[in-house]
């Protein structure tokens, strides 16, 4: 399989300006022109009652009537700050808080609108697209695209039930352990039973066309699979295309499947990559072997001799509450940076 590959542009519609960052203009230096990452704190800017959006020192165009797509959350399943921590100084410091990891993409010539993951946060990004990419319609979705079965990516499936928005028909792209996992499960089935959500199939390698100019891609990946498959999406509009892979486990489980993540990378445009942690030991007490992502610490290792072009096109995301590196200005930021990768920024924008 083949995919488009051109030069990608990042955008964003200010809201207020960041701090020049010199790491981003080296960045920005490169020919695929990636964005800078994030405003004050960590790597989601504040919304208050606005969208959040990714800061920029030279943000590229993004045509009008170019296909684009938006990152909604950069977390790992919980976001951050979590359930029980008590104390916690981002509670009250929307700066610090990361919402679990989506993406939302956006056709306007068709004013069509998709969301990829149903995560616990789903109110407030599908608000955020609401102010980004208006659509007169509740929820206005022409579909949502599962990865997996982990409560991180489906369970905001529930905010489309009779409980909340009643929504009629809502396309659901999913895998086929997936699709029964949803059929054969409360409260999931009752969506589907009232025709809530519309289950639409996805296959291994094959590419489903959401419309005319924009296509999706499956592709398994190992992982914990108790409840359905797992897969990573390669996106593609009419100039560009994304890897989408927030949950593997270790890169070298899907060597053995006879896929090299890199040989995907060199594919695409930009690659957004699972980066669940920065290094082992990082949560005390617990054997980080029971939760075998790739740590960014092997990702950059294993990557860090591929050209610059290749290493600026990875952008680090699905960030656990422990990973420093989604914080601006830890040494651990520094040092990916410095590498010349990136950390995916909500709000940031790439032109399909």
């Amino acid at each position: 399989m083949r995919f488009r590959k051109t030069p990608v542009r990042f955008h964003r519609t200010p809201i207020r300006s960041g701090p020049s960052i010199l790491a981003a203009i080296l960045l920005a230096s490169l020919a695929w022109g990636l964005a800078a990452c994030g405003g004050p704190g960590e790597g989601e800017a504040a919304s208050g009652d606005e969208s959040a959006e990714a800061s920029a020192d030279a943000p590229a165009h993004v045509p009008s009537d170019a296909p684009w797509l938006v990152v909604l959350g950069v977390g790992q399943d919980g976001g951050f700050p979590q359930a029980g921590m008590k104390d916690e100084e981002a509670w009250n410091d929307p700066e610090r808080r990361r919402l679990p990891v989506s993406l939302g993409i956006v056709d306007p010539v068709s004013g069509e609108r998709w969301m990829v993951e149903a995560t616990p946060s789903f109110p407030e990004q599908l608000h955020h697209l609401d102010r980004i990419a208006p659509h007169p319609d509740i929820p206005g979705l022409a579909g949502i695209i599962l990865t997996h079965a982990h409560v991180g990516h489906y369970v905001g499936l529930i905010h489309l039930g009779r409980e909340i928005i009643g929504a009629s028909g809502v396309p659901v792209y999913a895998m086929p352990r997936m699709t029964r996992f949803l059929q054969t499960n409360g409260p999931w089935d009752q969506l589907v039973e009232l025709g809530n959500i519309e289950l639409r199939a996805l296959e291994e390698g094959v590419p489903v066309a959401l419309n005319p100019r924009i296509r999706v891609t499956p592709l398994t990946v190992p992982h914990r699979d108790e409840y359905s498959e797992t897969v990573g999406l390669v996106i593609e509009g009419p100039e560009r295309s994304v890897l989408f892979l927030p949950d593997i486990d270790k890169w070298e489980e899907w060597d053995a499947l006879g896929t090299r993540v890199e040989d995907v990378v060199a594919r695409v445009d930009v690659a957004y990559l699972g980066g669940t942690f920065f290094a082992d030991g990082e949560i005390p007490g617990r054997s980080m072997a029971e939760i075998p992502h790739p740590f960014v610490e092997e990702s950059m290792e294993r990557f860090g001799a591929l050209p610059a072009e290749e290493r600026a096109k990875i952008r680090f995301i699905h960030l656990n509450r422990t990973n420093p590196v989604g914080w601006r200005g830890t040494s651990e930021w520094e040092a990916v940076h410095g590498a010349g990768f990136g950390v995916a920024v909500r709000g940031e924008r790439v032109g399909l």
